[in-house]
């Protein structure tokens, strides 16, 4: 093994056994990489690329077939080893939501024998990086879920490993939030030369790495520092404008459908980031998706990412063509009007006087950071729950008075596939349309049409507890859309997903929105804000910002000489927001 390799995997492979009526899985083939020491090290790839086996294999949590030795130990022979000197946090970390911070790190340090005077020096550290100080004596249960992951991350490292493994360690997690755990985990790179090995679906994290292995069906398709991940893309990326008053999306609709010269295209800042199948530099008459102008743009690592991947797969993304043309089908006339609205848990006031309208049509955004309120407006919007106070009326009904026959011209996509996994993807439509008062030729109907428009159809007698990611969102999309509802709200609907399977979801959003439907939605990814015709940023409960996602990004200090992204002009507005609070509070 190399000094100078933390990791050294050779043609591993790693195979599930088949399910009843199903295939054998593969889901490592022949993998064979070196991983740095002292170093950050990314996995990144499409879903079911691989990324969680490989990293359970190093853990020492599955036996592999092949060669792979962690910190000069055959993983195989002796997992224990491993165990005892690295730390894993895996996606969903086991975090006790009834005791306190404290305690929870008390018992994690319990469980790795870590002695009274170690642990003095490790809980000031980890405390003073993750900011959690104050909130010791908080239940983990009370905590956001950007805090949640940061106590996550400390209990991880009550003992001091010689590696670290994160497992998409920001899914869910808003963008400070976000910013905030890499500056902890990169503190400890600088700081105590830690390997660590994280596996993610932010491409720009992964840019931050030394060495990133990009994982597709189980292969390793590309490795190497960020700028050769990149090179595939260099000549190939453009800037695109959109012709005036229109989206981006729908530039960037016309232009996916291009796939003859038309690699990737994705909304960036009111205009469109585009990869070319072939480097054309020069402006020709005919523009593809008749952008108005082009300029050349420098290759990121997620542009190169897309090269390989749309190689493999070159109608990845692609939906079924919208039934009208591409066009705004937004209009003037509100669909939910929200004035005043107030909601309390007991003295704790989650959501403060918000007002605002979404107009029929529209794609309507509620961003904020974990905590800042905007899911428990959306469990309002929604009629799942109950305003303290306020006016709240959705789809013409007053949710206060009639939420009943507000919630039968409404879809709801919850962040978590909330299906029957054991029934069939048939079963699931059939139950639930059943449930909207469907039957007969007309549940049918609706059935064939929702299959079809989904692309679910070869899928159709699978359980869809074991669909692919991508196909459980399908299947939680046809199942919202059955009763052709006015709106459909959308709860966090791509976090985890990869960025094919992002492009993908958001292609058939732009469609539903050409065809009419109204589209609630909340994300932390701030790149989809810019799908919205209009957002709200909220934090502590109360509405920071309203507007176009341009206008929120003047908001933010764009200018016409300084362009920001929407990551930048979230962070900028929250900060901004939180000091004028702190100020209010010690005036």
């Amino acid at each position: 093994m190399s000094e100078a390799a933390v990791v050294v995997a050779r043609d591993v492979r790693k195979r599930f056994p088949a399910a009843r009526g199903g295939r054998e899985t593969v889901a490592l083939d022949g993998i064979s990489l070196d991983a740095p020491a002292g170093a950050l090290t990314a996995l990144v790839g499409p879903d079911g690329a691989g990324k969680t086996t490989l990293l359970r294999l190093v853990a020492g949590l599955m036996k592999p077939e092949g060669s792979l030795r962690v910190l000069d130990v055959d993983v195989a022979a002796d997992p224990q080893a491993v165990q005892n000197r690295i730390s894993y946090m895996p996606q969903r970390f086991g975090l006790y939501e009834d005791l306190s911070v404290q305690e929870n790190l008390d018992l994690y340090a319990d469980l790795h024998g870590v002695s009274r005077e170690q642990r003095r020096g490790r809980y000031a550290r980890l405390l003073e990086m993750t900011d959690l100080g104050r909130f010791t004596a908080r239940p983990a249960g009370k905590l956001s879920g950007g805090m949640k992951q940061k106590l996550g991350l400390a209990c991880t490292l009550v003992r001091s490993p010689e590696l670290l493994l994160l497992d998409e360690p920001t899914v869910g997690v808003d963008p400070l939030s976000r910013r905030e755990l890499w500056q902890i985990v990169q503190q400890l790179v600088d700081d105590e030369r830690l390997s660590v090995i994280v596996s993610t679906t932010y491409l720009d994290e992964a840019e931050r790495c030394a060495r990133v292995f990009v994982l597709h069906e189980g292969r390793l398709l590309a490795q190497g520092r960020p700028e050769d991940i990149r090179r595939p893309a260099q000549g190939l990326c453009f800037v695109a404008s959109p012709p005036p008053g229109e989206p981006a999306r729908l530039l960037q609709a016309r232009l996916l459908d291009d796939t003859d010269r038309i690699i990737d295209a994705v909304p960036q800042g009111g205009e469109v980031r585009v990869i070319r199948r072939q480097a054309q530099r020069k402006e020709t008459a005919q523009q593809p998706g008749h952008a108005r102008a082009w300029r050349p743009a420098e290759a990121r690592l997620e542009d190169g990412f897309m090269v390989l991947l749309r190689e493999r797969q070159p109608k990845a993304g692609a939906a079924a063509p919208s039934t009208a043309p591409y066009a705004q089908a937004a209009s003037d006339e509100p669909i939910i009007e929200v004035r005043d609205l107030v909601r309390k848990f007991g003295d704790f006031v989650a959501v403060d006087r918000t007002s605002f309208t979404v107009n029929k049509g529209e794609i309507f955004g509620l961003l904020g950071p974990n905590g800042a309120g905007k899911t428990t407006t959306f469990r309002m919007l929604c009629g799942l729950l109950p305003a303290s106070s306020g006016f709240l009326r959705v789809a013409g009904v007053d949710l206060r008075t009639a939420p009943a026959r507000a919630r039968r011209r409404v879809g709801y996509v919850s962040q978590r596939f909330a299906l029957y996994g054991n029934l069939s993807v048939m079963e699931n439509l059939t139950f639930f349309g059943s449930a909207y008062g469907l039957h007969g030729e007309r549940l049918r109907a609706r059935i064939a049409a929702v299959l079809a428009q989904f692309g679910l159809e070869a899928q159709a007698q699978a359980a869809s507890g074991r669909l692919p990611g991508g196909y459980r969102q399908r299947l939680a999309m046809a199942v919202g859309l059955l009763h052709e509802p006015d709106i459909l709200f959308l709860d966090e609907p791509t976090s985890g997903a990869d960025a094919l399977a992002r492009r993908e979801f958001w292609r058939r959003i732009t469609t539903l929105a050409a065809d009419g439907t109204t589209i609630v939605v909340t994300t932390h990814f701030m790149e989809e804000a810019e799908y919205c015709d209009r957002i709200v940023i909220q934090d502590a409960g109360r509405l920071l910002a309203l507007g176009t996602p341009q206008q929120v990004r003047r908001q933010a200090g764009e200018t016409d000489a300084h362009r920001m992204n929407m990551e930048e002009a979230f962070i900028g507005i929250v900060e901004r927001g939180r000091k004028r609070e702190t100020a209010e509070a010690q005036a």
